[in-house]
Formats: C-alpha cells, structure tokens, sequence
C-alpha cells in the first residue's frame, strides 16, 4: 500500500506523554519522508526521531498574546526544523530543566488565575504565518492528522486545514471538551463558545477517531457523529519476550505502578499506599508497593510498603512488568477527575495485558477503562474510593493463585486480539488512505 504525505497538528511523537506514545505507535512504519509535524514548544521534549524529524516549531510569529502579556511570552523562533537524536541528547535534557520551574508555576498559579478572570482563553492564538505558508506549500501534505485540547488548538487545527485544503481527520484522547471552562463568572460564555467551535471542527473533519468505543458512544449522542476507536497498539512479541509464565507470588511479593504522576492520579495512589500497609497487617507475605515515576511523590515516606523508583527505557519495560507479581491501574475519584477520563483508556492497558502480570483496576465504575476491565474479565476491580476495600482486593489476590492465573491469561488474550499492532496498524492506514482515495 502506498501511503500518502501526513501533515500532523499538535502532537509530537513523543516517549513521555500518551497522545505522542499512541501516535508513535499508529504511524510506525511509514514512510519518515512522508511525515511531518507543527508543534509549540512546550510539546517539544523526550522526541521519538525514528518515526518523525520534519518538523515545523510554532514560535512568535505564529503564537500570539495580547499585551500586556505578551511581555512574558517565551523567544521562540518559528520555522522548520530536521531533528536527529544526537541534537535531541544534546540539547534536550538543558532546555527541559530550564523551563521545569516556569512551567510549573505557571501551570499551577499562572494559567488557574487567568481561567478564573475569563481570560485564559483569549489572551493567545495561533496564526498562519508567511513562514508557515511556504513551509506547508513546499512539504505538500495529502492529509492532515490532528489532536487538539484548547481553544487555541482547535481554532489552528480549523485554521490550518482551511488553508491546506486537505482532508482532516481528528483524533480525541481524553473528554477535555467537559472540563475546559469550569470556573469564574465567565464559565458559562467561554463554555458554551468553545463547544460551538469545536463542534465546527468536527463538521469539517474527513474522519473522527475516538480513543475507546465508550467515547465513540458519547461522542455521538452528544454530537451526532461517528468516530473510529483505535487505541494504543503493542507489539506483541516484544511484550512477549519476557511475559510472566508463572503465578506463583516472589518470596518478597510486588505490586507495581509505572507511568505519570499528576492531575486525575495523584490521590488514588496514596490510597494504594495505605490499602497495601492495611493489607500487609494480614499476609505472610508483606507486599511491597513499587511507583516508577519520573517525581518522588511527598508522602512516600509515610508509607512502609512503598518504594520510588526512576523511569526505565521503555525496551525494559517487558521485564520490569513480567518480574511484578501485581500490577495497578488507578484514577482518582473526585468529580473533576471523573469528567476528564471517564472515556480515555490508560496508554499503558494493553502494555500490563500483554505482560502476563494480574492487573488491579481501581477507579469510578463509570469510567471506560472499568467497562472494558469488566466486560472482558480482564483485571481484579475495585470501584470504591475505600482503603479497606483495596486492601481486601490485594489481599485476595495474594492469596489465590488460580485467580491471579485467570485474570492475566484473560488480560493476554484480549490484548492479541484487540491491540495487536498488526491488525490495529493495517486498518489505521486503510482508514487514512481512504481519505486521499
């Protein structure tokens, strides 16, 4: 099949975030030549070159802030850019610390003031340079593949598909339309308009993709139209190279969780943290609780089972997850959490599947990732934001190995037939060719 030239808007491939990961893993093996990206700066970090090194760097003659507070916008020089490794290595890890301070005290005091007042929504765009004009012109894309989660990013994606004239098709992560416009006076307005904005987007795509089939639901009673779940894919004999082949628990028992840290994760930990010393009073076998994650959370040392851990290479990750006798999936159950991924699927679900690791789902009965967990038998669920009753999950799961057995060959075999990148790929090209076609 000869695939067509990919224009992609917003998301970088990246190994840190889930849209760069899902991505990455959609578009592996197309052709590099004909793929290129349009980012800011802020998406611009921990790059995956093998799949994309075309792209084009939002900077200030795109991004615009209205005065005064343009006065604090970062120098950022627009214009195309060809990424190797070796300038990823090098200059990667300087500029992340660099903006790591800013960014964190803008994203917590900065950005929620502005959103209160009315006017984070407004103070910025992103327009269409000369600059960008010629660089679209000479790359000549046949589709245009976009993410989008602001409104600023949506009105881009309207922008730029409306000069290029080519077909769209728009691919949605996580229900951020829910939760975009929650606070302030000026709630209501900001809400109602950027619905309408995005709703203009979605008329003017080719194509709509969802990340679950329970987004795609929603998504059509709430805006009449059909979307095309595609997932994250695996590789599955890469996860099989080390999947775990025995049931039997470690004589020091582990419960593994590996990813981010943050907004809609943070609270449930901790309560994981407390179920399994709550858990720990009633085994032989203390479980010690593992977080692999890129921050050292505050309250770790309040906990005896925990222990940090730093991030691995993902080509490590098979061993990592087969070598854990339990692996968590959680999400946090406040209401604001509830709205933002109650549809998404966690990146890494079909990782743990395809790990033979048993896997623990602890999160709201209404979210998408609990749905699929239950209807497919694939996870030890916990639905209640109760210590006690995790702990009572851990502790059942310890103690019988027949179950542990049954969840993870169930987790398996749903994983090769429902994520197998083979079959996921294949129809993911079929459905961009089409549109050219």
């Amino acid at each position: 099949m000869s695939l067509p030239k990919v224009l992609i808007i917003g998301q970088p491939f990246t190994n840190n975030s889930g849209g760069g990961i899902t991505q990455a893993n959609l578009f592996s093996g197309w052709d590099k030549n004909k793929i290129a990206v349009v980012c800011t700066i802020h998406m611009f970090n921990n790059l995956n070159t093998e799949l994309c090194n075309t792209y084009y760097l939002i900077g200030n003659k795109e991004y615009k802030w209205v005065f005064p507070f343009n006065l604090l916008q970062r120098n950022v020089i627009s214009g195309g850019l060809k990424i190797d490794q070796k300038n990823i290595n090098e200059t990667q890890p300087a500029a992340a610390t660099k903006v790591a301070l800013r960014t964190r005290i803008i994203n917590k005091y900065f950005y929620p003031f502005l959103e209160f007042v009315g006017l984070f929504h407004c103070i910025s765009k992103i327009t269409m340079s000369d600059t960008l004009c010629k660089w679209i012109d000479d790359y000549k894309p046949d589709v245009i593949y976009a993410q989008a989660s602001s409104r600023e990013t949506v009105l881009f994606c309207s922008l730029l598909t409306e000069y290029a004239k080519k077909p769209m098709v728009f691919h949605m992560m996580d229900d951020w339309p829910a939760t975009i416009s929650e606070k302030g006076p000026f709630k209501n307005y900001w809400g109602k308009k950027i619905d309408s904005e995005f709703r203009i987007l979605l008329n003017n795509a080719s194509v709509l993709l969802s990340i679950s089939d329970y987004m795609a639901q929603e998504y059509k009673n709430r805006y009449g139209k059909d979307f095309i779940t595609f997932h994250n894919p695996i590789e599955i004999e890469f996860w099989k190279s080390c999947q775990r082949k025995t049931y039997k628990l470690n004589e020091a028992p582990v419960l593994l969780y590996a990813g981010r840290i943050g907004p809609g994760i943070q609270s449930s930990l901790e309560t994981i943290a407390l179920a399994v010393d709550m858990a720990n009073t009633e085994l032989d076998k203390p479980v010690q609780f593992i977080l692999q994650t890129e921050l050292k959370p505050e309250w770790v040392e309040k906990y005896k089972c925990v222990k940090h851990k730093s991030l691995v290479a993902y080509k490590e990750l098979p061993k990592v997850f087969a070598e854990a006798d339990l692996l968590i999936l959680p999400y946090d159950f406040s209401d604001d959490s509830v709205k933002f991924i109650k549809y998404s699927m966690p990146t890494k679900a079909p990782e743990y599947m395809m790990s033979g690791t048993p896997i623990i789902v602890y999160a709201p009965e209404v979210t998408a990732i609990v749905k699929d967990a239950e209807k497919n038998k694939w996870a030890k669920l916990v639905t209640e934001n109760n210590a006690a009753a995790l702990a009572g999950a851990v502790k059942h799961l310890c103690i019988n190995q027949n179950e542990r057995e049954q969840i993870a060959l169930n987790a398996i075999s749903i994983a090769e037939n429902k994520f197998n990148s083979v079959n996921v790929r294949n129809r993911f090209r079929e459905t961009i060719s089409s549109m050219v076609n």
